[in-house]
């Protein structure tokens, strides 16, 4: 893992990103969980400033198999191929170092609705943070604002849920008594 953080260089933050949020769009019961605390540990870094992707010591010496190492790597692949043809650096400044404190905020708040056990909550901040990642990769401004603007929407719709979920559940509970 450490290779694969190291090779990507100062987008590792992005890659990152990009791993532990598209597993996170399949409603696999415990994955928004474990990658959900990874993309808040990430988050952290992010804001104290760490340039590149420090791992923990376990992760960094995780190897994959070579099935495993093959769909990781072609999952990458396939998603930079695809985001290569809309992706360029524009708005540059908008994904930079400088900026990333915001950046990072806005991933701390995905990861942790991420975590939240909402059905099928998991899929719009998986592709706010998706949105991010490639911005971050591809150093496009344009990408990490409408990842931005896909996280303002993630949290209106989870808080809509939530309160929605407190009207009727309120109203259950006071009808016991």
């Amino acid at each position: 893992m450490q290779t694969l953080a190291q090779a990507h260089g100062p987008a590792a933050h992005g890659t990152w990103l990009l791993l532990m949020a598209v597993p996170c769009l399949l409603p696999v019961p415990g994955v928004g969980t474990v990658l959900g605390l990874g993309m808040a540990a990430l988050a952290a870094a992010m804001w104290r400033g760490q340039s590149s992707a420090c791992l923990p010591r376990r992760v960094a010496e995780l190897e994959l198999s070579r099935t495993w190492a093959q769909r990781v790597l072609g999952m990458l692949a396939s998603a930079y191929c695809v985001a290569g043809r809309l992706a360029r650096a524009r708005l540059s400044h908008l994904a930079s170092p400088e900026r990333r404190s915001w950046t990072a905020a806005a991933i701390g708040l995905m990861a942790f609705i991420v975590v939240m056990p909402i059905p099928f909550g998991n899929v719009l901040p998986a592709l706010a943070l998706m949105l991010i990642g490639l911005g971050l990769v591809f150093r496009d401004g344009v990408a990490v604002v409408l990842g931005l603007a896909m996280a303002a929407l993630a949290m209106c719709v989870t808080a809509g849920v939530m309160l929605m979920a407190w009207a009727w559940g309120s109203d259950w509970l006071l009808g016991l008594f």
